[in-house]
């Protein structure tokens, strides 16, 4: 039986790929679900593939951001902006 690979080796530039591309997915959804309207019955069923691919969308995009660490400087008082 296959198995998952639960180690992956990415660079930062591969990730910031990676978080590039689900944003541009995210304004494409975006720009479909516009396109469509909440009066006309047959746009419903599309409406609601959309909304939840979005939903899928951002959660992906906030498991990357939460397994980011930042950088706080440890000797001085950070400043965040």
């Amino acid at each position: 039986m296959a198995r998952y690979n639960r180690t992956f080796e990415l660079t930062i530039s591969d990730v910031d790929m990676i978080e590039e591309a689900l944003r541009a997915r995210g304004r494409e959804l975006c720009r479909m679900r516009r396109a469509l309207t909440e009066e006309n019955p047959a746009h419903l069923e599309s409406i609601s593939v959309i909304e939840r691919d979005q939903r899928e969308n951002e959660e992906l995009l906030g498991r990357l951001h939460d397994q980011k660490i930042f950088y706080r400087p440890q000797k001085s008082v950070y400043v965040g902006g």
